[in-house]
């Protein structure tokens, strides 16, 4: 298992300190998993995120929510009975149903609870996250016994506007394709069981529960990025109850994480046994997004949060 990494220094004559010549410090790093670099930046390269009115915000958004409790029965759509005999599918105050803007060949939305229109991260409990993952497996082993073609599966988040997200009330989006995207492909054949080994007891490493294993990304995707490895079920359709308790506590103690570090929003995906989730960001009223030609067009994260930082504050919450 090759942890790459080199390291540089940029040079120039820094206003600053009256044009004296500075060297600035640099490193990339590629993922043993899929060979994607990333730049990490000296800490304090990043403006840090602005903390917003999400209160305002949800009074703004919620008169038209679909997604609220007086709405949701009659302007969101239902499931064929194929894939849920009652249309929809509920466990707890949360309720599944599909995709309006479907983005595989079985799409669907889930949310949280109807009557919470806005839940900050840090109040996204172990209750909740378990409920809304538990509609997505039911609904995942329904779409896939029904379709077997469509066998590629995901569970993912925007959760709020930084992340990309439409709609601002809570929600999870899954997806069962006869098509992988594109890390569903690279992931597909990684070594993770030797990337877990390799990482196991080392600075990187958060924790190790029942099932799961945490561990913050050697060269994150993206803000903070921390991933959890699913020992005992390859697919997200074998989870059983247990697996989904534990997936759903370790996302609730790394969404306080990254409320601690002052993110409000955040992506994530699950597929196969792996769990990936990064920190979204709002930088103020320029609403500068934190994901730039580096991200999107070169594929590789610019940062300034060491992952040996972000999995020693997270060692903290999984104590």
């Amino acid at each position: 298992m090759n942890f790459r990494r080199e390291r540089f220094a940029a040079t120039f004559l820094d206003p600053r300190q009256a044009f004296a010549a500075v060297e600035t410090p640099l490193e990339v790093r590629w993922d043993p998993l899929t060979g994607a670099s990333c730049r990490l930046l000296p800490a304090g390269s990043v403006p840090s995120p602005e903390r917003h009115d999400l209160q305002a915000l949800a009074e703004q958004t919620r008169p038209t929510c679909p997604f609220c409790s007086e709405r949701l029965e009659t302007e969101t759509p239902r499931f064929p009975s194929q894939i849920a005999a009652a249309g929809r599918i509920r466990r707890g105050e949360a309720v599944l149903f599909p995709n309006l803007v479907p983005y595989a060949k079985w799409s669907s939305v889930s949310v949280y609870s109807p009557g919470r229109h806005c839940i900050p991260i840090e109040e996204l409990t172990p209750q909740l996250l378990a409920d809304n993952l538990a509609t997505q497996v039911e609904f995942a082993r329904a779409a896939t016994a029904h379709d077997r073609s469509s066998s590629w599966i995901s569970i993912n988040a925007n959760h709020l506007p930084p992340s990309g997200s439409s709609i601002f009330h809570p929600h999870l989006q899954g997806s069962a394709s006869p098509v992988a995207s594109t890390m569903q492909r690279l992931l597909a054949d990684a070594p993770l069981k030797e990337y877990v080994s390799a990482e196991r007891d080392g600075e990187r490493h958060i924790a190790t529960g029942a099932s799961v294993e945490w561990i913050a990304s050697f060269a994150p995707i993206g803000p903070a990025e921390i991933r959890g490895f699913v020992s005992d079920a390859p697919l997200v359709t074998e989870f059983d109850d247990e697996t989904v308790e534990e997936v759903a506590d370790g996302i609730s103690r790394i969404l306080r994480v990254y409320a601690e570090l002052g993110y409000e929003s955040f992506n994530l995906a699950l597929s196969g046994s792996l769990v990936r989730l990064v920190a979204r960001a709002y930088y103020g009223s320029l609403a500068r997004s934190d994901a730039m030609w580096s991200e999107r067009l070169h594929w590789e994260a610019a940062t300034d949060l060491a992952p040996e930082r972000v999995a020693a504050l997270a060692r903290m919450r999984f104590a």
